[in-house]
C-alpha cells in the first residue's frame, strides 16, 4: 500500500536556526522552500537518502502547527508515506477501519496531493499519504 517514506516533519520554533542545523551542521542540501497557506506553514525540504527532512514553522499560532508547537513543543511532527495513487490508498485505508482526518486529497508542498491520516489510528503518530507531483 504504501511505497516508501517520502518524509519526516519537524515542527520548529525558529526556521533560519533549524535550517543551519540540518544544512549546514548535518550537511543535508535544502533542495525547496514554500509558504504553504491552507496548512498554515513555511516549510522547507532538505534532501537525506531517497527522502527528505520537512522543517514546519506555523505562519500564527491557531495553525495546526501553532498549536501543535504549543501543546508539545518543537520535534517530530509527522512520518509522510509516498503513494502512487493516493485516492486508493485512502479508500484501502478508511475500508480497513483506519480514522482519516483528509477524506480527499489536498494539494501541499510541490504541488504534491497529501492526506493525513489520524493518530487515533496510527499508534499515536500523525501520518501522511503523499502523492508525489508528476514533474
Amino acid at each position: 500500500m504504501l511505497d516508501r517514506i517520502d518524509h519526516t516533519g519537524v515542527a520548529v520554533d525558529d526556521l533560519d536556526a533549524a535550517i543551519k542545523l540540518y544544512r549546514d551542521v548535518l550537511g543535508m542540501p535544502l533542495v525547496h522552500r514554500e509558504v504553504v497557506e491552507e496548512q498554515g506553514v513555511e516549510a522547507v525540504l532538505l534532501d537525506v537518502g531517497d527522502g527528505h527532512v520537512e522543517l514546519l514553522s506555523p505562519l500564527g499560532d491557531d495553525t495546526p502547527v501553532g498549536k501543535f508547537l504549543a501543546k508539545k513543543g518543537p520535534g517530530l511532527h509527522h512520518v509522510a508515506y509516498a503513494v502512487s495513487d493516493i485516492e486508493a490508498t485512502l479508500a484501502e485505508l478508511s475500508e480497513a477501519g483506519v480514522q482519516l482526518i483528509d477524506e480527499t486529497p489536498r494539494i501541499g508542498i510541490r504541488q504534491s496531493k497529501v492526506a493525513f491520516v489520524h493518530p487515533r489510528s496510527t499508534g499515536a503518530v500523525l501520518t501522511e499519504i503523499v502523492q508525489p507531483h508528476e514533474h
